[in-house]
């Protein structure tokens, strides 16, 4: 109680200025992120300095991309060379001979739930450099959430996006890539502390809150991306399961209505395979493939390739029966130990730094973040 009281203190004393709030917020957004990787590859040295400005902001662990060929020049100093390693890649995606080397990396995987990719951008590409990382370990972050910030003198990024969602189809997207400029990059430290809380990276709790889906008899399950959205959900499931019926549209999801109005946390999202996504509060798309549009983000299914995907909803078919639980056993539905019940487990407080009692209205202290709670 000590810690909280402090932390409210803090945030009380500086709300008079603007920057510091975004500092604070940003602060508290980030303190309960789950481990954290900062993969980079910097040669002008613009990403190497926004990781600096990043880790001043966030915990996380940091590596380094460099080329095996030390001697050459990548990048504006060497345009015949730069061309020819993105040509490479463009002409064969799918073979690793297509990518440069890079020296090896050792870091494990398989200890973080979040990487942050920080890459430049060369002839509205991704770096090859960094390509070939991503390409290598495309299978072990398959299932991660992954931001993405994108270093350029000028250009736009949509085509480092589209780069990286061809080379990590299964991860989970924390949300829009950042674009840092020429024109931007001395403003970095700001635009970093409003980018991180639009962010929805992975906390230890986000790891062990699933969401099972029946369809077919076949039980998948999807790791639940932390927002008031997935928040009233397992709420809801708590007193059931959710059966609804899902149709086909537009040659990339199966939707259907589940019968409540949940929250909205709507943004610009680029879908991929897996997305579970909430249309308009009372529609759950399940997607087979991609597309743009501003909803509210739910979770990815766990470890399915496209193809399976496609199979398991019936892509392109008939209707499909779609079961929600927050249980391993669509029967056992009451049996819940990921989601707190006891009031007094409650993540409400006061400005005070007391516990909000049932009933409490006013501003409170809700998951390290300020809300107004009228009813």
């Amino acid at each position: 109680m000590r810690q909280i009281l402090m932390i409210l203190t803090a945030m009380l004393l500086t709300c008079c200025s603007s920057e510091s709030d975004v500092k604070a917020e940003t602060t508290q957004a980030t303190a309960n992120m789950g481990k954290t990787l900062i993969v980079y590859y910097s040669y002008t040295n613009k990403c190497h300095e926004i990781v600096t400005t990043l880790t001043s902001q966030i915990e996380a662990d940091v590596v380094r991309i460099e080329p095996a060929e030390k001697g050459l020049k990548y990048e504006a100093n060497n345009y015949a060379i730069g061309t020819q390693l993105l040509n490479a890649i463009k002409a064969n995606p799918n073979d690793a001979a297509s990518y440069p080397t890079i020296d090896p990396v050792t870091v494990n995987l398989d200890d973080y739930q979040n990487v942050i990719i920080v890459t430049p951008l060369w002839w509205s590409q991704m770096a090859a450099i960094m390509q070939t990382y991503l390409f290598n370990n495309s299978a072990k972050l398959a299932g991660k959430t992954v931001g993405m910030i994108v270093s350029s003198h000028s250009s736009g990024i949509s085509g480092v996006v589209a780069d990286a969602q061809r080379l990590l189809p299964n991860v989970t997207w924390a949300g829009n890539a950042l674009w840092i400029n020429n024109t931007n990059h001395s403003n970095r430290s700001s635009l970093i502390q409003n980018w991180l809380p639009t962010q929805t990276f992975q906390t230890s709790s986000d790891m062990t809150q699933k969401l099972y889906l029946i369809i077919g008899g076949v039980t998948k399950t999807a790791t639940l991306v932390s927002n008031s959205s997935t928040e009233a959900l397992v709420a809801q499931l708590q007193q059931g399961n959710i059966t609804y019926e899902a149709h086909d549209y537009g040659n990339f999801e199966k939707v259907g209505p589940l019968g409540y109005t949940f929250p909205e946390n709507n943004e610009q999202i680029n879908t991929v395979p897996g997305d579970l996504i909430l249309y308009q509060g009372s529609n759950l798309c399940i997607y087979y493939d991609t597309n743009s549009w501003n909803f509210t983000r739910i979770g990815k299914l766990d470890n399915m390739t496209q193809a399976d995907i496609k199979t398991w909803v019936n892509a392109g078919g008939d209707n499909v029966t779609v079961t929600l639980s927050i249980t391993d056993k669509a029967d056992e539905a009451s049996s819940i130990s990921q989601v707190r019940t006891d009031e007094s487990q409650s993540n409400d407080y006061t400005l005070q730094g007391t516990l909000a009692q049932a009933g409490h209205k006013g501003i409170m202290i809700k998951d390290s973040k300020k809300v107004i709670k009228e009813r």
